[in-house]
Parts: C-alpha cells; sequence; structure tokens
C-alpha cells in the first residue's frame, strides 16, 4: 500500500492521511490492522454520509468511486483527485506529494 510506505513523506508535509470505505467497521479494523496501518482506516457505512457528501458515490453499486482529497484545516477542499477505473489504476503518492508540494508551497 504506497500510502504506506510513503506515510513519512506525507507526514513530513503536515498532511494527515484518512482512509474511509463503505465496509463494516469491524472490516476496516481487521483490515487496518493486517496491515499495520499508520494512519485511521474509517468506515462510512451504512449511510455512506461522507461519499455522497464529496461526491464520490457510485449509487449502482453503492461504493466510493476511487478518490484522494487534499483539506485544508479550516475543512476546505484544495485539491481533488477522483479515479475513473479506481480498481485497476495505481496511483502513485509521488503524483500527489507533487501537487501537495506545490499547493502547501513546500519543496
Amino acid at each position: 500500500m504506497a500510502r504506506k510506505a510513503d506515510y513519512k513523506r506525507f507526514d513530513a508535509l503536515g498532511i494527515q492521511n484518512l482512509a474511509a470505505s463503505a465496509n463494516l467497521t469491524f472490516s476496516q479494523q481487521t483490515f487496518a490492522e493486517s496491515l499495520k496501518l499508520p494512519f485511521p482506516l474509517l468506515s462510512d457505512f451504512p449511510e455512506r454520509k461522507v461519499m455522497r457528501a464529496y461526491g464520490v458515490l457510485n449509487e449502482k453499486t453503492m461504493n466510493a468511486n476511487r478518490s484522494f482529497f487534499l483539506i485544508d484545516p479550516q475543512g476546505i477542499i484544495r485539491k481533488k483527485w477522483i479515479i475513473e477505473n479506481g480498481p485497476t489504476t495505481v496511483v502513485y503518492s509521488e503524483t500527489l506529494l507533487r501537487d501537495i508540494r506545490e499547493i502547501v508551497g513546500k519543496r
């Protein structure tokens, strides 16, 4: 998992990683523990309110389109990356980090 491997690079920029899906809380906890994730893995089950609020819920599958959001401390979305072929597309941390560095003004 790229975000786990590059966690310290995001942290050095002051970025807090959070992951969410529509899986049950128990499933999320088990998965996070099995991978020893250094960041929270949240459940948006059963209402999927967050996915709807961020406009990434696929109503047909009731899952989120794979996406990443950069949200500032005031709660403003500064950048979003929506992945069209989420299950088959690799999103490299360097792509996200490059954009984040430009937005937060750090090199």
